[in-house]
């Protein structure tokens, strides 16, 4: 129970990478709070930490909007006391469509999702690390935009991405005197129903042919990773195993980025 006594905010944690990272980190003694935009999905994590002997409480609320972001924190605080752990996992594959094509309204909300849901997670929860005497901060970002450009028209996504790194790293140096830690995980293709929000125009007009080798990627034999592979390795940095780890990111592709 490397965990026990400690506090964890996971968002985006109704389904996919955010609720196996929630349910990883309850099964190390944490006390998790989950958040969702979905009180049903978000709800049923809860229960299935409960009923596997964990504790943790559901949040609803939109990662992009303040005023339900800082009600969310301030309920976590009032039940739990504190915290300790931010896995900032919400996000949308938005609209993927050629530049020329993809709207300002569509480009806007991806910004909002990934950007400034990210930023305002982090800006409401650091004031409670800092007062906890340090942390770990995780944040799902993704080899789009920080170790591959080839997926046809996510031009908004990858640069949300690559955005995401970029904060990461800047704020491993801005909060490292507080000793808080800040890492990125970076996956590559995991089972998840992120495509479920994926709107795709016109690909065929950005896509360029390319043969790949047999295999896309190389360690399973094509298959796309589970949920739980990233997980395990946000478990890790939310662990003192990895606390002289700060401003790195992690690929979780199986050597995908590699060839792509």
């Amino acid at each position: 129970m490397e965990l026990d006594g400690k506090i964890a905010l996971v968002t985006g944690a109704g389904s996919g990478i955010g609720k196996a990272t929630a349910l990883a980190l309850a099964s190390e003694g944490a006390k998790v709070a989950v958040l969702s935009r979905t009180e049903s999905e978000v709800s049923k994590t809860r229960d299935e930490i409960a009923a596997a002997g964990g504790e943790a409480i559901a949040l609803t609320a939109d990662t992009s909007d303040e005023t339900a972001m800082r009600r969310a924190i301030g309920a976590l605080v009032t039940a739990f006391g504190g915290l300790d752990i931010v896995v900032a996992n919400a996000g949308i594959n938005g609209v993927w469509a050629p530049i020329d094509d993809l709207q300002p309204e569509e480009w806007d909300k991806t910004m909002a999702v990934n950007l400034r849901g990210t930023y305002l997670t982090l800006h409401l929860t650091v004031p409670h690390l800092k007062a906890a005497g340090g942390g770990s901060i995780v944040v799902v970002s993704s080899i789009n935009g920080t170790r591959t450009f080839t997926t046809p028209g996510a031009t908004a996504y990858a640069a949300t991405k690559a955005g995401q790194l970029a904060m990461v790293q800047q704020l491993a140096l801005e909060l490292g005197r507080h000793r808080i830690r800040v890492n990125a995980v970076c996956p590559g293709a995991i089972d998840t129903s992120i495509s479920d929000n994926t709107a795709s125009r016109r690909t065929d007009k950005t896509e360029i042919p390319v043969v790949w080798p047999e295999g896309e990627i190389p360690i399973s034999g094509g298959e796309a990773g589970d949920s739980s592979d990233v997980a395990e390795a946000i478990l890790f940095l939310a662990t003192n195993r990895a606390r002289h780890i700060t401003g790195t990111p992690i690929w979780i592709d199986g050597g995908q980025g590699l060839l792509r």
